[in-house]
């Protein structure tokens, strides 16, 4: 049986099993990802999430921008992130929100909810760009 938790918001940085690709089975490790999308069905909501990862953060690709302490303090905090993160807007995959595949983070701001953080509005520009 899933948790029922708030539907999230576009741009809510959540906690999830993101799926090895092309597989759509939950990820081994839950990880930062963001949420691009949200899509209420008669059978749930689904959500397409970008996957985020802290490896190779200063070596960006076609698709990706990065959210970091030092150069985007403010969307750090607000990002609810650990380490500094990059998402990749190339990887996106279409998940039901469900415990499956999201959960609650070890260290919850938001209560009991996947919900880490929210994209700072100072980091829209390089992920439009990112998405681009």
């Amino acid at each position: 049986m899933s948790r029922t938790w708030p539907t999230p918001a576009v741009g809510d940085i959540v906690w999830c099993r993101f799926p090895e690709l092309p597989d759509l089975q939950p990820g081994p490790k839950p990880r930062p990802a963001l949420v691009i999308g949200v899509e209420t069905r008669s059978d749930g909501v689904n959500v397409p999430v970008a996957y985020g990862t802290s490896q190779r953060v200063d070596q960006l690709l076609a698709g990706e921008f990065s959210i970091t302490r030092n150069f985007h303090a403010q969307a750090f905090l607000l990002a609810g992130l650990a380490e500094d993160t990059k998402f990749n807007l190339g990887e996106v995959v279409e998940l039901p929100w469900q415990d499956r595949y999201f959960g609650v983070p070890p260290r919850p701001k938001h209560g009991q909810t996947p919900k880490l953080g929210t994209l700072h509005a100072s980091v829209y520009q390089a992920a439009a760009a990112a998405h681009d």
